[in-house]
Formats: C-alpha cells, sequence, structure tokens
C-alpha cells in the first residue's frame, strides 16, 4: 500500500504533498528536518492522506494534488 499525503507547515504558508509506503515515519521524518525540501518549514500537520493501491496510482494523485487545482483543494482544507 502507498499514501500519498499532505502536510502544512503551521509557522509559514507551505503545502507539501508526497507519497510514501509509511505515512507514519514520513511525517516523522519531516518533523524531524530530515527532509531537506521541508527542513526549513517545520513544524507539520498532516492535513491530509489517501490510501492507494500501488505506487502508480498513488503518483497520478501526487501529481494533481500538485496542481493548481489540487493545491486548491488542499488549502481549502486549512480554512476548516
Amino acid at each position: 500500500m502507498f499514501y500519498v499525503y499532505a502536510i502544512s507547515s503551521m509557522l509559514r504558508n507551505y503545502i507539501y504533498v508526497g507519497i510514501t509506503n509509511n505515512l507514519e515515519r514520513r511525517f516523522k521524518e519531516h518533523n524531524t528536518g530530515m527532509n531537506k525540501t521541508t527542513k526549513t518549514y517545520k513544524p507539520f500537520k498532516l492535513i491530509f492522506s489517501e490510501q492507494c493501491e500501488n505506487r502508480i496510482e498513488a503518483r497520478k494523485k501526487e501529481k494533481y494534488f500538485k496542481s493548481g487545482v489540487g493545491k486548491e483543494f488542499l488549502r481549502s482544507l486549512l480554512k476548516y
């Protein structure tokens, strides 16, 4: 199983979208600064995750959430 997920910086206006086969481990890596891309934006909160059957499906959804429409959807989740 793979997951597509989105995390939001709690201090800055930044949303990161990624895929993983271990959501708990990956989220911990982001919050401890182990990921070079997100290190300067920590701490994070998980705003979205979806389980996918395989990596190909997860990659398609990741590409969608990185698009303008997908990012707009993720930003709408932050308003609640």
